[in-house]
Parts: structure tokens; C-alpha cells; sequence
């Protein structure tokens, strides 16, 4: 908890609120811009005194609760909230992207034309993939929830194992219990994260027994080989970044053979991993003037 910079921020913000803002009268008589601290203290619900202990860093450590009641009654966004919240040594709960930011990892997946690329919440659930990563893997991509999580379907659809070699499942198996781990503790027992864990732990023996070893380990750069019904096993060299609260990544995975590569590029995104028949790219098209 950085006390200092917490009564600076706080004494900060509530000189910028004015008291129309939050429907209080303005009177004659204020010798300080925005709100009286009693104000403050009176919008938050808590007493004037701790209030008052926050602003000249004599406080003991707020809870979330309390820091949640100040960012409301100073009007704070959500950038400041977060601000708020780090400043009192506390994890600032997730929230969703705005959809500016959203917009702007579609518009990055779509500049990755030659490298298939992903973007996937901390529960693996897979939002948005471009075309040669639905080639590469299978089209995934859907809204958020339990049924759109990779490790929901890794446990409890026996299908979804196909992707990796049948040798490797167990170290797959390991990876995405403790990455999970990892993030269900950022999230702090958040809904989602919670309802997941849950269902997995009632359908599968082997990720409760993996979950309680409490192993964890976020997952970041290596290599993987994928089995691909087209084009058969494929090694690609993974990498990934996280938004700040780390509850999205973007994740690239680029063939380390050129040759896997253009054999991915000569493939139509005709559900490789479906009914449809594979056709080459010079057949499609053909097929489409």
C-alpha cells in the first residue's frame, strides 16, 4: 500500500468532483474545490474519520468493498478504479474489455494473414481466430462461457484431443489444469472461473486430481506439435501477450517448417477438421469465378 501516493490521488480526485455533480448544493461558504471529505465519506457509506485516514496515509489497508464505494462516490472510470485499487496494495477485479480494445485485436488478427493467430480469454475460451488459424486448429471461436472453455472440452470431449499427439496428452492435460489454477486465483473466485471449475471437478477424475495438486504455471512462449487431418503432425512455435488484467491473450503460432506453412496457405478454410472436403486454393478459386 503506497500511502503517500493514495491521500494524493484521493485528495486529487475529490477536488474534481463538483457537488452538483453527485446532486449535493453548492453553498456559500466552501474553502476547497469539489467535496468536503465528509461528503466523500457520506457517498461511500463509511465514516468520516477513516476517510479522513485515507487522504493522509494513516489507514490500515482498505477492503475491496470500501475501495469500490470511494471510486463510485469520486466518479472515477475504470482506468482510475484500477489506479485506485493498486495504489492500496489490492487486485482491482476484472472487468470486460471495451469493445475499442476488442475491435483492436479483430483488426490485429486480420493483419496476420500468414500466421495463424488467436485471441482466447484466461479460461481458454476462444473469442476470435483468423482463417489460417481455423485451418490449423478447427474453427473454435464463439462468445464467452463454460461451454466455449478448451479446457472444458479437452476433459470432457474426448474428440478434442485429437489436436495433439496422443503421447502428449498428459503434459497438455498438466499445462492447462495449471494455467487455470493461475487464473482462477487472479479472478478471486469470480462467477465464471468458479462455475467452470466446478462443472470440471463433477466431469472428470483426472482434472480433480490434477487441480488439487495446486500446481501452477502460466503458459507462455515454447513450441507444440499439432495433428492437422490435412496436412498430418506440424510443429509451430507458440507465443502470446496478455492484456494488462491478463484476462485476454492474443496467441500466434507459426510453423517452424516453411513448407507446413505453405501446405497451410494452399488450404480453403472448408472445415478442415469437418465433413467438407479440402480442396486446394487454386480449385477454390476456380470453383468461386
Amino acid at each position: 500500500m503506497d500511502h503517500a501516493e493514495l491521500g494524493a490521488f484521493l485528495k486529487s480526485r475529490r477536488a474534481r468532483v463538483q457537488p452538483a455533480d453527485v446532486g449535493l448544493p453548492a453553498g456559500s461558504r466552501r474553502r476547497v474545490p469539489g467535496l468536503r471529505r465528509n461528503e466523500v465519506a457520506r457517498l461511500a457509506d463509511m465514516s468520516v474519520d477513516y476517510y479522513i485516514e485515507l487522504e493522509q496515509g494513516r489507514a490500515q489497508v482498505p477492503s475491496a468493498q470500501i475501495l469500490a464505494s470511494v471510486a463510485r462516490a469520486l466518479r472515477l472510470d475504470s482506468d482510475e478504479s484500477a489506479h485506485l485499487f493498486h495504489l492500496a496494495g489490492r487486485r482491482h477485479p476484472l472487468r470486460t474489455e471495451p469493445p475499442g480494445r476488442q475491435r483492436a485485436m479483430a483488426q490485429l488478427l486480420h493483419l496476420l494473414r500468414d500466421t495463424p493467430a488467436m485471441v482466447m480469454t484466461d479460461l481458454h475460451e476462444i473469442l476470435l481466430q483468423n482463417p489460417l488459424c481455423e485451418v490449423l486448429i478447427g474453427a473454435h471461436a464463439g462468445p464467452p462461457g463454460p461451454e466455449a472453455s478448451f479446457v472444458l472440452h479437452w476433459f470432457t470431449r474426448p474428440g478434442a484431443r485429437a489436436l495433439y499427439p496422443s503421447g502428449e496428452h498428459a503434459y497438455h492435460s498438466r499445462l492447462l489444469v495449471s494455467d487455470l489454477q493461475a487464473a482462477a486465483a487472479r479472478r478471486q473466485g469470480d462467477s465464471c472461473a468458479r462455475a467452470l471449475v466446478t462443472r470440471l471437478r463433477q466431469q472428470s477424475a483426472e482434472f480433480t486430481e490434477l487441480w488439487d495438486r495446486h500446481d501452477v504455471s502460466v503458459r507462455h512462449e515454447g513450441t507444440r506439435r499439432i495433428v492437422n487431418p490435412a496436412l498430418g503432425q506440424i510443429e509451430v512455435s507458440c507465443n502470446s501477450f496478455s492484456t494488462a488484467d491478463a484476462a485476454l491473450r492474443v496467441l500466434w503460432m507459426a510453423p517452424v517448417d516453411d513448407d507446413d506453412l505453405r501446405g497451410l496457405q494452399a488450404l480453403t478454410v472448408q472445415e478442415v477438421w469437418g465433413e467438407s472436403v479440402v480442396r486446394d486454393a487454386t480449385t477454390a478459386a476456380a470453383a468461386a469465378s
